[in-house]
């Protein structure tokens, strides 16, 4: 295997769930290429300095801009905060770097467009950890779809339900930049639903129209750098409907405000033919009704998505034996690799995330205009 330079940006819950993807991948997957941790930036010199020895990276940075000036390293992963997002993709870029980037790909509409734009006219490789694709159960969703088991689809639905912003003790700013919309760019619409968004996008093509509403629920708190009590730019909770360019409906709902739901994240198909349902609480699990069975015995069935057969499963353990949320990332690695040698990109590339921009953009202007809007009437 000829080694791959990796440079990571960030050292929080993204920065670990990626870097365990990268030693662990070639362990289990025959690559052509195998991810190296050369080096790693973040603000605070003391914990990037601990992150780099514990994860095993050559060499580390207080200064991003110093990691992508290092000519060893080949691909720059950027998981930092939102508002990070597009200064260093387009810097990376220009530098020539292959760039993996942290959901959503930016703030806001323009920002992703630049991103697109700048990776474009650099020629480089690109890809959104969206991470939920790299879910055996979830791609065997997508296999069947394509496949037209299911027939013409009449509706899709998501909903993706937290519960951890819920006291009003709880600040924005600072590590919970997620409520800071000058970090994030938008509460769990671009946090939680883009999520559901791309998927959604994945297994049923592009949307045409959306009608939402947003709410934020608490409208002030304390923000943990100034130590104020500031305005809350963010939405709390969200929920919209859409009609797909299929002519399928569909509904989508995202809230923080869901008490008793940590990372409830579902979605349902319901096509001519027959259904399937997936539930991260029961990630190896694809639910599926099939209408042409026999009558005495139709029903819901759950199949067990650990078998050999399966997406990705022939590289883990003997059927039966299930794996979990970080093999997500590790699938995501392993199609990025193997992609280096192909003329077809592993997915989702930034244009291809940029679609969930367009919708993110959409349910935000629905939501202040309280009409249905159109997905691109930005283009």
């Amino acid at each position: 295997m000829k080694n791959l330079n990796i440079g990571l940006i960030g050292y929080g819950f993204m920065g670990r769930a990626h870097s365990n993807a990268y030693l662990t991948v070639s362990q289990f997957f025959d690559l052509k290429y195998r991810p190296v941790l050369k080096a790693v930036a973040a603000r605070n010199a003391e914990k990037v300095k601990q992150f780099a020895h514990k994860w095993g990276y050559e060499s580390h940075y207080t200064d991003w801009r110093r990691l992508i000036d290092d000519p060893a390293i080949e691909v720059i992963d950027i998981a930092g905060p939102n508002d990070t997002h597009a200064e260093i993709a387009i810097a990376a870029a220009q530098a020539g770097k292959m760039i993996l980037c942290d959901k959503p790909l930016a703030r806001n509409l323009p920002e992703a467009q630049q991103m697109v734009d700048a990776a474009k006219k650099a020629g480089v490789r690109t890809m959104v950890w969206y991470n939920y694709r790299g879910i055996p159960a979830v791609t065997l969703a997508k296999q069947i779809v394509t496949s037209g088991k299911l027939g013409r689809i009449f509706h899709y639905r998501a909903k993706f339900l937290q519960d951890w912003t819920i006291s009003p003790a709880v600040q924005q700013g600072g590590t919970a930049w997620r409520l800071d919309v000058n970090v994030a760019g938008s509460g769990v619409t671009g946090d939680l639903l883009a999520h559901c968004i791309d998927t959604a996008i994945w297994l049923n093509g592009e949307m045409d129209s959306v009608s939402a509403v947003t709410e934020t629920f608490v409208k002030e708190r304390k923000h943990q750098l100034t130590g104020k009590m500031e305005k809350v730019g963010i939405d709390d909770a969200s929920a919209f409907l859409a009609r797909f360019k299929n002519g399928s409906l569909a509904t989508f709902e995202a809230t923080r405000y869901a008490r008793g739901h940590k990372a409830l994240y579902t979605f349902e198909i319901n096509g001519e033919h027959g259904s399937l349902a997936w539930d991260l609480h029961d990630l190896h699990r694809l639910q599926w009704f099939d209408h042409k069975d026999e009558g005495t015995l139709r029903g819901w069935r759950s199949i067990h998505v650990t078998d050999g057969e399966h997406p990705y499963m022939a590289h883990w353990w003997v059927p039966g034996l299930s794996i979990g949320f970080e093999h997500s990332f590790i699938h995501q690695v392993a199609d990025f690799v193997n992609s280096l040698d192909e003329k077809t990109p592993a997915e989702p590339t930034f244009e291809s995330a940029l679609e969930t921009e367009k919708v993110v953009d959409a349910v935000l202007r629905s939501a202040a205009s309280k009409k249905w809007e159109n997905v691109r009437s930005a283009d």
